[in-house]
């Protein structure tokens, strides 16, 4: 019985995301409403199949290594490959286009262009010729590896470092008691950053008599700061989650049910 309900999923999967794509594709020639048609079901499908498997306890749907679920998980690997160089190849396109206008910028594509073929050659090189792309046996970093460690990296520190002004900015644009909401954001960032460092023990220092008492004053907002994070915090961070939870769920509905169609590029009424 498992080797039939093995057999049932593997056909369905097969002739939804086999067969219809394929028949789709040649039958799109003589009838152009199947291409809008026919992905909407192979979506359906896809999007209705890891629900099912959740609530219906059949091998065929929810099985191991077997059923249509886990199944439509491996092609999820598929699809990412199939869509990987697809993305470079996007790339690729616009940016040459741009560096052969001479639009506004292309300085930049040109640089993304380099680095994409130097460290996509690395790459490959590694690939073919059995080093890799970490390090050599005797401990010597490959082209590629040597490219990350000097160059990429580096340029990701400085992004990240570069953020750090960005984030004071916002932030001391945010802190500015203008209505209570403001208010109570200021306050509790004052909070916070007061306890995660020893402000008062610092404060303390020329003054050894008082050290005391700020110590226990630093303690004191660190536990409050604590509180703030386990509570408020993490009741709006629960807020936030389940509202987000909720609109994932409903673009997912109306992708399934063929509402949403941008991923056609197509309208609503199309």
């Amino acid at each position: 019985m498992t080797g039939l309900h093995f057999d049932i999923g593997r056909v369905l999967l097969l002739v939804c995301f086999g067969i219809v794509p394929l028949v789709g594709i040649i039958l799109g020639f003589f009838a152009p409403s199947l291409r809008r048609q026919l992905p909407l079901i192979v979506a359906f499908v896809a999007g209705i199949v890891p629900i099912l498997s959740l609530y219906i306890p059949k091998a065929f749907l929810s099985a191991p290594g077997q059923g249509m679920s886990p199944r439509l998980d491996q092609y999820l690997i598929i699809v990412a490959g199939f869509a990987l160089p697809l993305g470079v190849v996007n790339v690729i396109q616009l940016n040459t286009r741009k560096v052969g206008r001479g639009e506004k910028g292309w300085f930049f594509s040109l640089v993304l262009l380099i680095g994409l073929f130097v460290m996509g050659s690395f790459g490959v090189y590694g690939a073919f010729s059995g080093t890799g792309i970490g390090f050599l046996p005797n401990g010597a970093p490959t082209p590629f590896q040597w490219m990350t460690d000097w160059l990429f990296q580096p340029l990701q520190s400085t992004i990240f470092s570069l953020l750090a002004f960005f984030m004071a900015s916002a932030a001391f644009r945010a802190f500015r008691a203008r209505n209570v909401e403001a208010t109570i954001l200021l306050v509790a960032g004052v909070l916070v950053m007061a306890g995660r460092v020893p402000l008062f023990d610092l404060l303390a220092y020329p003054f050894p008599p008082l050290k005391p008492a700020a110590a226990s004053l630093t303690q004191t907002m660190g536990h409050l700061t604590e509180w703030i994070m386990d509570g408020p915090n993490s009741a709006a961070q629960a807020g936030i989650i389940i509202g987000s939870a909720l609109g994932a769920m409903a673009m997912a509905i109306r992708v399934i049910l063929g509402i949403e169609r941008s991923y056609l590029g197509l309208g609503k009424g199309d």
